[in-house]
């Protein structure tokens, strides 16, 4: 299966995750991207983001303090919350 990959290393929070959004909302259900990202604070904020989206979070590596997400594009569209 073919991935797209973003490299965000050197950006801040919320950069890597703002730009890993705007990706996947151009990618088809089931693709996958990789996000290669060096600010720390990235590990929650991409837990939380894939939980908050139904994106799902398939794999979390730490190479040298660069860190690679692999997160794979959620079927549909949530479904929107009503009050």
């Amino acid at each position: 299966m073919n991935e797209t990959v973003l490299d965000a290393r050197g950006l801040n929070c919320p950069l890597p995750v703002l730009k890993a959004n705007r990706v996947l909302r151009t990618m088809q259900p089931g693709e996958r991207l990789r996000i290669l990202a060096t600010d720390r604070a990235s590990i929650t904020d991409f837990q939380v983001f894939c939980r908050e989206t139904g994106h799902a979070l398939i794999a979390f590596t730490d190479e040298n303090s660069v860190f690679c997400f692999t997160v794979k594009c959620r079927a549909s569209a949530p479904a929107n919350k009503s009050n």
